[in-house]
């Protein structure tokens, strides 16, 4: 198994549940196909949660093993794709209990948004209504990915699985085991948070004249 995950070049053109499927009757040899798709996707989710190359590449390897013993116990209820990630955020919060990470924010979220959030939304700026997945170009990746670092694990994880990975509300919830509505609460107090660390970037874009 590769521990540099590659770019996706998938040779086999069934979808994930008839490659599945076809590994669960025997045909083992198709596994690294499966690695072959979602390496790259894991290894970033890694990133973004972990901060730490040789940790990514520790969970991508570790979330294969984990699928290649468990597969034959996948029923199919859900897609194969929400499985591999609710056994990736299980291996990534088993790692950030075994080692000790960046320290955390002293200051927890609920200190630094205002209380009301009615108020929160009056307080959010214009360009905020922006999705987050839109703002993955290559001039704000460095400065949205510090902010997603700085977020508490709960909330980063939310929002990398909502805004970055693409899950639903019921996706995620079910992925991390929590209620709709906790998904929901911590995404609205992750994308303000985010929206405000983003702040003086836009602003300094937003003031500063076009080149003449």
């Amino acid at each position: 198994m590769s521990t540099n995950p590659r770019k996706s070049s998938t040779r086999n053109n069934q979808n994930d549940t008839e490659l599945v499927r076809a590994i669960q009757s025997g045909q083992v040899d198709l596994f690294p196909e499966l690695v072959l798709r979602y390496e790259r996707k894991l290894y970033n989710f890694g990133l973004r949660m972990c901060r730490d190359v040789n940790d990514a590449e520790d969970l991508v390897q570790d979330t294969f093993l984990n699928v290649f013993k468990y597969i034959n116990g996948f029923r199919h209820e859900a897609k194969f794709k929400n499985w591999l990630y609710k056994i990736a955020t299980s291996v990534c919060l088993k790692k950030r209990r075994q080692k000790k990470y960046e320290p955390e924010r002293t200051l927890s979220l609920e200190d630094f948004l205002p209380r009301d959030e009615a108020e929160m939304v009056r307080q959010t700026p214009d360009w905020a209504t922006i999705p987050l997945d839109q703002l993955l170009n290559e001039e704000l990746a460095d400065q949205l990915n510090t902010a997603i670092h700085a977020l508490p694990p709960k909330y980063r994880l939310v929002s990398v699985l909502r805004d970055i990975e693409g899950f639903s509300t019921s996706e995620t919830a079910r992925i991390l085991d929590i209620s709709s509505t906790n998904v929901k609460v911590r995404l609205h107090r992750a994308r303000f948070f985010l929206r405000e660390e983003l702040k003086n970037y836009f602003e300094h874009d937003r003031n500063t004249p076009s080149a003449r």
